[in-house]
C-alpha cells in the first residue's frame, strides 16, 4: 500500500502540515510547573454539578500555578447540540464565578490558540488526519450501519469483546483498488486508526486522583473522523490539547475506559501525553444505599437548581471546596476571613471513590455565608435574584432601598450574627411581613382565648411608646404579662406549668403575630421601630 498516495486520494485539499499548526501554536511562556487546562464540555444544554466540580478543580491548579484556564467547546456530536447551549454554559460558569483566561465567549473567541469550538477546527484535524494515513496509522473504513451492527451481534453471540479489531477489521488492509472503487461510487467513509494494540499486554499509568492504575491496552481500530468530516471527542481532544498546550485534563473518570487508546493516540501523533486528574462521580443517598446523581432524578444535578433556589455563589463554591479538598474545613476554620483562593489545593486529596453531595450540609454552609455578609451586600444580592425569580418582590425592595437594608440589617454583625436565610428564596417568607401586600392573618393558638389576647393588645397599646429603648419596651411587656395573672419566671413555669396560664413568652408571641402574622420572626422591638409607630398600631388594631 503507498500511503502517501492514499493520504492525497483522502485528503486533496489539504496543504498544511503539522509542521506548520507547530509554529502557528508554539509553547506557551508560563512560569515552570504551570499548569494549563480547560473545561471542555459538550453543549447539550444541560449544566450540571460535575461540570463545577471539574471546572472548579481546573481553576484551581492553573490559577494557584501561574498558568492559564480557557474554555472549549466541544461541540462535534451535532445530533445533540441544543440550539443557545452554548451561550447557557458561557452564562452559567460566569455566575458560578469560573473566570477563563481564554476561551469561547459570548462575541467570539479570545485567545491565541482557537478557534475554541472544535467544530470550526476541522481543517487542523485534517491535517494530522491526513499525516497518519502518511505514516500508516490510519485508513478509510467503508462499512455500512447495518454491517456494523451484524458484527456487533455476531461477537455478541460469541461472547466476544465488541468493537472494530481483528478479523472484524473488514477495511483494515483492503487494497487500493477496492478504496478507489468505494469513492468512485460516492460512498461515505470514516477514518480509523490503526491499533497495534493487544489485550494481552498490560502497562501501568499514574493517574493524579487515581493513583497507580494498571491498563490493557486497546486493540480496537476507534473512528477518528466522522463521515461528515468532524472528528471523534477521541482524536479532537488528543489534537486540541497539544496544540493548545494543555499539560493536565481534568474529567470524569468515566472517561477511564478510553484512557487506553488516548495513551496509544498520543503516543502514534508522536505528543507529549498530559496528566490526567480523573474526578469520581457525584453520589447521594438513596435509602441506605449511595448512588450516582441523576440528570433524570434529581434536580439538584442541574446548576440552574442551585441559581432559581437562589444559593449565593459563595456558598456553592464554598461547598464545593469542601467535597474537592477533605482539609479545606480545617483551614477555613483556622482562616474564616481569608478568601478561598489562598488554599493550596491538591488534586491528589480529590476522594478517589467520588463524593457524596449532601443538601443539608450545603445549607448550613450557605447560612454561614449569608450571616457572614453585610446587610448591603445581601440587599444586592437578593435584588439581583428576585428580578429574575420573583420580581414583584424585587420591586417592592427596590421601591426603598433604606427600608430594605434596615430589615437585612437586623441580627447582622458581631460575633454571633443572625442566621435565617440560607437561599434568597427563603427572604420573602422571612421578611415578607414588612411589606403589607404580603403580611397574613395570624392564627393565635386555642389554647387561649380571644378576650386573654384582645385584653393583651389592648393593654400594649395603651403603654406602647416608640421612644422606649428595649430594655424599657420590654418591661411593659412584662408588666402586662403579670396584670393578667400570667407569669415572667420561666423557671417557676417549667417547674409547674400548671401553675400559671401562660407565660411572658405567649404574651409576646401574642403581640408578634399580631404585627407579624407569624409567630417566629426577628427581634420583635427592632421589627417595631422600622415598622414605624403609625403602621404597628394599625396592625394591632386592625386585629382587634
Amino acid at each position: 500500500m503507498d500511503h502517501k498516495a492514499l493520504a492525497e486520494l483522502l485528503f486533496p485539499n489539504v496543504t498544511e502540515t503539522p509542521e506548520d499548526l507547530e509554529a502557528r501554536f508554539p509553547q506557551r511562556e508560563n512560569p515552570e510547573g504551570a499548569v494549563i487546562t480547560r473545561m471542555a464540555p459538550s453543549p447539550t444544554g444541560f449544566v450540571h454539578l460535575g461540570n463545577l466540580v471539574q471546572g472548579l478543580t481546573s481553576e484551581r491548579m492553573a490559577h494557584q500555578s501561574g498558568g492559564v484556564l480557557f474554555l472549549r467547546v466541544e461541540d462535534t456530536d451535532a445530533k445533540r447540540e441544543v440550539p443557545g447551549a452554548v451561550e447557557v454554559l458561557i452564562d452559567t460558569l460566569k455566575h458560578y464565578g469560573i473566570a477563563f483566561d481564554e476561551g469561547a465567549t459570548h462575541e467570539g473567541d479570545s485567545g491565541l490558540y482557537g478557534p475554541y469550538r472544535q467544530r470550526q477546527r476541522a481543517a487542523i484535524y485534517h491535517v494530522y488526519a491526513k499525516k497518519m494515513v502518511e505514516d500508516g496509522l490510519a485508513y478509510p473504513c467503508f462499512c455500512t450501519e447495518q454491517e456494523l451492527a451484524d458484527m456487533r451481534q455476531e461477537q455478541e453471540a460469541n461472547k466476544q469483546n465488541t468493537g472494530y479489531y481483528g478479523k472484524y477489521a473488514m477495511w483494515r488492509d483492503r487494497s487500493m483498488e477496492d478504496i478507489q472503487a468505494q469513492l468512485d461510487a460516492g460512498n461515505p467513509w470514516v477514518l480509523r486508526f490503526r491499533s497495534t494494540g493487544s489485550i494481552e499486554n498490560q502497562f501501568k499509568y499514574d493517574d493524579l486522583v487515581k493513583g497507580k492504575l494498571t491498563i490493557t491496552e486497546n486493540d480496537v481500530d476507534h473512528v477518528l473522523l466522522k463521515s461528515d468530516g468532524i472528528p471523534t471527542y477521541h482524536f479532537a481532544h488528543a489534537v486540541d490539547d497539544h496544540l493548545m498546550r494543555t499539560t493536565h485534563v481534568v474529567r470524569g473518570d468515566e472517561w477511564l475506559p478510553s484512557l487506553p487508546f488516548h495513551i496509544q493516540l498520543f503516543k502514534a501523533l508522536g505528543f507529549k501525553l498530559p496528566k490526567y486528574v480523573h474526578i469520581g462521580p457525584l453520589m447521594k443517598m438513596d435509602g441506605n444505599s449511595k448512588r450516582k446523581l441523576s440528570k433524570r432524578k434529581d434536580p439538584e444535578l442541574a446548576l440552574t437548581f442551585y441559581k432559581a433556589e437562589g444559593f449565593p455563589v459563595e456558598a456553592v463554591y464554598e461547598y464545593i471546596m469542601t467535597l474537592l479538598n477533605s482539609n479545606y474545613e480545617d483551614w477555613r476554620r483556622a482562616n474564616p476571613t481569608a478568601p478561598s483562593t489562598d488554599f493550596k489545593f491538591s488534586p491528589k486529596k480529590l476522594n478517589p471513590a467520588g463524593n457524596l453531595f449532601d443538601y443539608a450540609k450545603l445549607t448550613d454552609v450557605s447560612k454561614n455565608e449569608i450571616a457572614k455578609m453585610d446587610a448591603e451586600k445581601v440587599y444586592t444580592l437578593l435584588v439581583e435574584w428576585a428580578k429574575e425569580f420573583d420580581p414583584d418582590f424585587a420591586q417592592k425592595l427596590e421601591s426603598d432601598k433604606d427600608y430594605a437594608v434596615s430589615i437585612l440589617a437586623i441580627g447582622r454583625g458581631g460575633k454571633k450574627p443572625r442566621k435565617d436565610l440560607a437561599t434568597w428564596k427563603e427572604a420573602k417568607p422571612y421578611m415578607g411581613f414588612f411589606y403589607d401586600e404580603y403580611l397574613e392573618t395570624p392564627v393565635f393558638d386555642e389554647k387561649f382565648s380571644h378576650e386573654t389576647v384582645k385584653t393583651v393588645l389592648e393593654k400594649f397599646l395603651a403603654v406602647y411608646d416608640p421612644a422606649d429603648d428595649s430594655g424599657v419596651w420590654f418591661d411593659k411587656v412584662k408588666a402586662i404579662t403579670n396584670e393578667i395573672g400570667f407569669t415572667t419566671d420561666m423557671k417557676a413555669y417549667k417547674a409547674d406549668p400548671t401553675a400559671f396560664p401562660g407565660t411572658v413568652a405567649d404574651v409576646s408571641t401574642f403581640l408578634r403575630q399580631a404585627v407579624t402574622g407569624k409567630t417566629n420572626s426577628p427581634d420583635l422591638y427592632t421589627v417595631m421601630q422600622i415598622l414605624g409607630y403609625e403602621r404597628t398600631v394599625a396592625r394591632i388594631k386592625a386585629i382587634l
